[in-house]
């Protein structure tokens, strides 16, 4: 199972279900995504995963894909 920038499973991902993926079958990496903002700031933040970010959850993360409450709830969190 390929695992996103973002923390959630590529096949499970609403882009990839869609076939809408930049990276195709490779998943989202962190670099520059005009499609993933998630990525784009991975990337410039030298992360591998957006949960790995001190961060995180933060204002991106709250654009999705994945539920903003689970971020919170992961990261141990509460807003």
């Amino acid at each position: 199972m390929k695992i996103g920038v973002c923390g959630i499973a590529c096949e499970k991902c609403p882009k990839m279900v869609k076939g809408q993926c930049p990276n195709g079958e490779q998943g989202c990496t962190p670099k520059e995504n005009k499609m993933c903002k998630i990525a784009t700031c991975a990337f410039h933040k030298g992360m591998r995963l957006c949960f790995e970010c001190t961060e995180f959850p933060c204002d991106t993360t709250k654009e999705g894909p994945i539920d903003y409450g689970y971020c919170t709830y992961i990261s141990g969190k509460s807003f």
